[in-house]
């Protein structure tokens, strides 16, 4: 009975050995299984930023060579418009039996030319009138200045009372002077201008400027 009864106890221990190394075979295998994995995954995700790597810097090549492909071309084109360009103008400056055109001669210095080579006085006449134009208005804006700077020379006291008078020219004038009346000085009315300057109308009909202080 005792050996029936170690004989059965031998039994189960080594049952329960045999288990115990079979569940330390399948954790061990379970995670080498795992690690295998996780190593591929990495090695793929590692393989593609590679990939992703390799294909930006192709495409930032291709974009390169693309780029300066355009330049060239467009350089060369640019310098084929301007050949073509010079090329006409060329021909059109020169006759059919290849002698140069007399009416492309000096445009510059005498202005367009006439069939026959001469000067055309109609472009001639426009650029003296409008040179006498501006020959006039700078002559009248002179002019002004000048007056304006005589106007306010400091006068003595009688000079200026006597330049104060009331006379029917000094009325006609004030009727015709469209600026505003703003104050009055020693009894004349003060008018200011567009730009701010201060006058009255002398005996004669004309503007005598004032300090723009001196309005009462």
């Amino acid at each position: 009975m005792k050996k029936l009864i170690l004989l059965c106890m031998v039994f189960v221990f080594s049952n329960t050995f045999f288990a115990q190394s079979v569940k330390e075979k399948a954790t061990k295998a379970k995670a080498k299984t795992e690690k295998a994995a996780a190593k591929k995954e990495k090695d793929a995700a590692k393989d593609a930023a590679k990939a992703k790597k390799e294909a930006a810097k192709e495409a930032k090549k291709a974009k390169k060579e693309t780029e300066e492909k355009a330049a060239k071309t467009e350089k060369k084109a640019k310098a084929t418009k301007e050949k073509a360009t010079k090329e006409v103008e060329k021909a059109s400056k020169t006759k059919k039996d290849g002698t140069p055109d007399k009416r492309f001669k000096d445009t510059k210095a005498s202005g367009p030319l006439k069939k026959d080579g001469t000067p055309d006085k109609r472009f001639k006449d426009a650029a003296t009138k409008e040179t006498k134009e501006v020959k006039t208005k700078t002559e009248k804006a002179a002019t002004g200045v000048k007056d304006n700077a005589k106007a306010k020379v400091k006068k003595t006291a009688a000079e200026e009372k006597e330049d104060m008078k009331e006379t029917a020219a000094s009325k006609a004038a004030e009727k015709k002077v469209a600026d505003k009346v703003t104050g009055t000085y020693k009894g004349k009315k003060v008018f200011t201008g567009p730009r701010g300057g201060k006058y009255y109308i002398n005996k004669n009909g004309n503007k005598t400027y004032i300090d723009r202080d001196a309005e009462e």
